[in-house]
């Protein structure tokens, strides 16, 4: 789903008048802005951790508030190459598997799934998910024969790019 276009304007017009407080955004609207900034060259740089998103543009820097009952996370597996990451870089981080159709499953500690499906990574070779905040989740990879997994949480001051799963 991407940003709708007057959403994008009120976030640039906060650009333009120098604010470091993100024009207000519900929970929807952030995460839409969330998914149309991921690998994109639309601004000079953004950044996503655990609590907010700052995205650079211009010279100024706006700040907008993740949603308190979900976490961000940025799954890039490898199969060659991978490179170390804690804060996801939505205009910068780049994974090996662009394009690339991945089966993708996340459960928590007591076996609850939340997500079970194909996904395709888009041209920055990630796979973003929102989850429920304060969990441990495992995720499982496949594609092409081959298979990783991973345990990450969602605690306070958790990584939000996992880089470090590979395929084999």
């Amino acid at each position: 789903m991407r940003v709708p276009f007057m959403v994008l304007m009120a976030a640039l017009l906060g650009f333009l008048a120098g604010c470091t407080e993100g024009t207000a955004l519900n929970e929807t609207e952030v995460k839409e802005l969330v998914a149309d900034l991921s690998g994109s060259d639309e601004v000079s740089a953004a950044s996503i951790d655990d609590r907010e998103l700052k995205v650079e543009d211009e010279g100024k820097t706006t700040v907008y508030p993740l949603p308190e009952d979900e976490f961000f996370v940025s799954i890039a597996p490898y199969e060659t190459y991978t490179h170390p990451c804690e804060i996801h870089s939505l205009t910068g981080c780049q994974g090996e598997l662009a394009e690339k159709e991945l089966k993708v499953t996340v459960t928590d500690e007591q076996g609850e799934v939340y997500v079970d499906q194909l996904m395709t990574t888009p041209a920055n070779g990630f796979i973003d998910l929102w989850l429920p905040r304060e969990q441990t989740y495992t995720v499982e990879i496949e594609a092409d024969g081959k298979s990783g997994e991973l345990q990450f949480s969602t605690f306070s001051g958790d990584p939000t790019c996992l880089t470090s799963m590979a395929l084999s």
